[in-house]
């Protein structure tokens, strides 16, 4: 059986450096795993719990749902936007909070990773973005972190997949996500 990660990327630019980097994720996962890449953030509307009804919730929160509890683990790549996590990725994370106490993400391993034109990559989003995760109920593997920064430049003519440095460490953190998702799932 294929353990598969589910990738949101908090960008929705077509050119995004961080779709990028998730695009990379799923070429360099290893045998065994799958990392599928989610389309459709920009089309759930922002968490209400009036509209969060059974047997009615809006077709786009309920097409990631139904992804995300298909999978064993998550991939969240998360820019940074003014210092923080992007909206479309806290807005993902909400939705998938839910129902209390049974949300997609309770007890699946999560890793946080991504890329951003300042000095330190994006830090502050992905650890925000690992925080509002955890609380969700995510199990937040901390020591899986990869934070680049100067994506603009580093990344104007290079994809990341193939940027050998990238590429390598971003391996590491798919190839031990999936060695968590495997723990978790013999469990």
């Amino acid at each position: 059986m294929s353990v598969r990660i589910l990738a949101l990327v908090g960008s929705l630019r077509a050119g995004s450096t961080n779709r990028q980097l998730a695009e990379a994720a799923a070429r360099l996962a290893p045998e065994g795993a799958e990392v599928q890449l989610f389309e459709g953030l920009a089309d759930i509307p922002f968490y209400n719990e009036d509209i969060d009804v059974e047997g009615d919730v809006p077709a786009a929160a309920a097409k990631l749902r139904e992804a995300a509890k298909g999978a064993q683990a998550f991939l969240l790549f998360s820019p940074e936007y003014n210092g923080t996590i992007p909206a479309v990725l806290k807005n993902a994370i909400d939705w998938l909070s839910r129902p209390y106490g049974d949300g997609a993400f309770t007890g699946k391993p999560v890793a946080v990773v991504g890329t951003a034109f300042g000095q330190y990559g994006g830090v502050w989003a992905q650890d925000e973005a690992r925080k509002a995760v955890g609380i969700a109920g995510g199990k937040v593997i901390e020591d899986l972190k990869l934070s680049i920064p100067g994506s603009l430049t580093r990344f104007a003519e290079t994809h990341p997949a193939d940027d050998t440095e990238v590429a390598a460490q971003l391996a590491e953190v798919v190839t031990r996500l999936h060695g968590h998702a495997d723990e978790a799932v013999a469990a």
